[in-house]
């Protein structure tokens, strides 16, 4: 089993790596694929080093998965040259997500569409990720009607520059800047570029990416997206509107039952998700489960997941833990 992770010294390359190493993926050979300034230098991975190779070379070897997660442009290049010499690729851009050919995977919620044909898969959005994997058994149980979703994201979200526009403004140096505000002791209602109809696109990816991975276009979307100067995860604020009725303690047995949750509820001892606890951790946490006492059938959630990890690379490394379990590659 050869693996090429495409970005390997990237924000999400690096945690990829890791995530292979920590959940002891099947590999046999590593082949780590960067910039061509980057060509040459080695990465670490399980205590033996690694040459980077180029694009060409890592498709010259032909490796059966390579995990993605070079930005969108380099995907719509380069995804199709590894097609074709029969990888597998999975793919952590918003390149291919609303692609109708492509499968746009979360492994808890529709890793059963994969079929051995799919030779490029899609890997979600982050803050669409964590908030599927809580909102797939509760719309099997009670059908979703409406979703309406805050985000407060963390900085690790936008990339190394932005960890490091937050470092130095906590310093007071002045540095190269991510944002066009101030991050630190401020928070930007604003992620990716602004659209015509006055949502960002991260907005609408929340809602287009949600509805294709539930496969269910009837479910209704808004979102609102807000940079906050956090490490660690991305959080949610979550309202879901239901056509049935529930029962809260019902709720709470669904989700602490599902695959890949973990329920944080007991107000009385304040406890709830939080980033920090989120931080390295491939579950999503859920919180602050309650009634909304303002409409009927409707309920309000917190949500909280490492960005990185399920919101990206530990995504990425299941969909691959998946095609192997079921000879799909």
């Amino acid at each position: 089993m050869k693996v090429a992770v495409v970005g390997a010294t990237g924000l999400v390359g690096t945690v990829m790596l890791k995530v292979l190493e920590e959940r002891n993926f099947p590999l046999t050979e590593l082949i780590p694929v960067a910039s061509e300034k980057s060509v040459g230098k080695e990465i670490t991975f399980k205590g033996k080093k690694f040459p980077i190779v180029s694009m060409d070379t890592a498709i010259g070897m032909r490796p059966d998965i390579a995990l993605f997660s070079a930005g969108g442009n380099t995907s719509l290049e380069h995804a199709p040259r590894f097609k074709e010499a029969g990888t597998t690729v999975i793919d952590n851009s918003s390149a291919w997500r609303m692609d109708p050919t492509v499968k746009l995977i979360v492994p808890e919620v529709n890793a059963h569409e994969l079929s051995i044909d799919n030779k490029i898969i899609a890997n979600p959005n982050c803050s669409t990720i964590q908030m599927v994997v809580v909102l797939k058994p509760l719309h099997d149980k009670y059908k979703i009607k409406r979703v309406v979703v805050s985000t407060y994201q963390s900085v690790t979200g936008t990339g190394v520059k932005a960890v490091e526009q937050l470092m130095n403004e906590r310093k007071g140096i002045d540095g190269p800047k991510a944002y066009p505000y101030e991050i630190d002791l401020n928070v930007l209602p604003h992620i990716d570029v602004f659209m015509e109809n006055g949502y960002t696109k991260e907005e609408m990816k929340m809602v287009k990416e949600t509805n294709k991975i539930m496969s269910d276009d009837s479910i209704k979307v808004t979102a609102t997206t807000v940079r906050i100067p956090v490490m660690g995860g991305h959080s949610e604020s979550v309202n879901i509107e239901f056509e049935n009725d529930f029962d809260l303690a019902e709720v709470r047995s669904i989700l602490e039952k599902s695959p890949g949750i973990i329920v944080v509820d007991d107000v009385a001892n304040l406890k709830y998700p939080m980033p920090k606890d989120a931080h390295e951790k491939d579950e999503v946490f859920v919180g602050r489960i309650r009634r909304d006492e303002s409409a009927p059938k409707a309920l309000n959630l917190w949500i909280v997941a490492d960005n990185l990890r399920k919101g990206a690379a530990t995504n990425a490394v299941q969909i691959a833990e998946y095609l192997i379990q079921k000879e799909l590659v």
